[in-house]
């Protein structure tokens, strides 16, 4: 016993002295870490440099040395967290990125530099092989997957508690909750609340109180990303067959279903990316999880009505949507378009348009990845000008546009 005890003391001097050579050396190469820390909850519970960083690396020499954290070994103190997060979607982002058929075709100095998709999807769980090689390349924050909310070296869990902090990724071209939220009267409340203008017990939604009730780390939604629903391939209970229709005609350009309507090898790799809800069971789910999450500001019957308005939107802009994708894909047909080589089936393909070769064709792609999600987004974030001039009405243009350009190229190949 005396033995045990002995190494344990031995043990705990040690890293004592060990993390006291870390802060003396970094405080001049890397003050801004070393600040962070001292500042951090970890510093006041003695958690130090090698508790992290593991005790290889002593000095400028053995650099290369250093353990670099997963989510792992944040799981060390915080396990309950770090199992919520490896179920939800944050977990798969990387996945789901380098799922996409044409992230490789991709400028690699946005790819590969953190500068495009990979400055946010890094947040996603990867192997040690991959955390090193972003590592190198000077990736920044995220590469251990927690420090991309809880940024380093403080790890603040009241940083990470802020909607702002969610502000870094879900903004912009086909993320732009941000900018929803914030300027819907559950973000203007919340801002208001943050510089006391509203008193602390006041209702102000953030995102982590939608999305992460109680601190819950396993993020979803109830439609996913692509905002698309199957109930084992076959449309809702009780739903506008129509609507089942249009889906399907989005599930062929999507890739997940072929010309005959059956499943494709993509469907596996939507399924594992977790960016649609495949079963009604999945989409029940996360529904009525978001339900109870209203109900503690609104009555029950009240957050229904208006997650329903969002679904209507969504069946309305589907509508739109399936138009335009059959326009395009008659072109196919009748040789009036050029289907590229890399399409497995005559539609047009949604998830390979970032290059899309013609204008009708980029059209059709910022329809589906910029004005649909802008649409229903913004039902959702409860932001009326989003989903009314940034959503429905640039799908109506959109498909105005591809009508009208769908007429000239046929035109122009019948004066041939």
């Amino acid at each position: 016993m005396k033995v045990v005890l002995s190494f344990i003391v031995l043990f705990s001097l040690s890293a004592i002295v060990l993390g006291q050579d870390c802060v003396q050396c970094h405080t001049k190469t890397t003050p801004g870490i070393v600040n962070d820390w001292k500042i951090s909850k970890h510093s006041e519970n003695e958690v130090d440099c090698a508790t992290c960083h593991g005790s290889k690396h002593n000095s400028a020499a053995d650099v290369a040395n250093v353990e670099l954290p997963t989510p792992e070994t944040c799981a060390t103190c915080h396990d309950d967290q770090v199992q919520q997060f490896k179920r939800g979607k944050h977990a798969l982002a990387w996945a789901a990125m380098n799922a996409m058929p044409t992230i490789h075709w991709q400028n690699m100095q946005l790819i590969e530099g953190m500068k495009g998709c990979g400055g946010c999807h890094k947040i996603g769980l990867k192997t040690k092989e991959e955390i090193k090689a972003l590592k190198k390349d000077g990736a920044g924050f995220g590469v251990a997957s927690c420090d991309a909310c809880h940024t380093r070296h403080t790890f603040s869990a009241e940083e990470a508690r802020q909607p702002q902090a969610c502000q870094t990724c879900h903004m912009g071209f086909d993320h732009p909750q941000w900018e929803m939220y914030s300027s819907s009267k559950h973000g203007v409340r919340a801002l208001l609340k943050q510089i006391g203008k509203l008193p602390e017990n006041a209702s102000a939604p953030t995102c982590q109180t939608c999305h992460m009730p109680k601190g819950d780390h396993e993020v979803r939604t109830a439609w996913g990303f692509l905002a698309v629903r199957t109930n084992g391939l076959a449309p809702y209970p009780g739903e506008d067959p129509d609507w089942w229709k249009d889906r399907v005609t989005i599930l062929q350009a999507l890739g997940v279903l072929d010309p005959e309507g059956k499943p494709t090898a993509r469907l596996d790799v939507v399924q594992k990316a977790d960016v649609a809800r495949l079963t009604k069971e999945s989409f029940d789910k996360e529904r009525n999880k978001m339900i109870k999450v209203c109900s503690d500001c609104h009555s029950e019957n009240f957050a229904k009505a208006e997650l329903e308005k969002g679904d209507k939107l969504i069946q309305a802009g589907d509508k739109l949507l399936a138009q335009a994708i059959r326009i395009v894909a008659d072109l196919y047909k009748d040789g009036i378009l050029k289907k590229p080589e890399s399409y497995a089936s005559a539609f047009p393909d949604l998830l390979t348009f970032h290059d899309a070769p013609t204008t009708i064709e980029q059209r059709l792609f910022l329809m589906h990845l910029k004005h649909r999600m802008r649409l229903f987004q913004g039902a959702f974030h409860n932001n009326p000008d989003y989903s009314l001039w940034y959503g429905w009405s640039e799908m109506q243009r959109d498909l105005t546009e591809i009508k009208e350009k769908a007429q000239e190229l046929r035109e122009r190949a019948n004066r041939k």
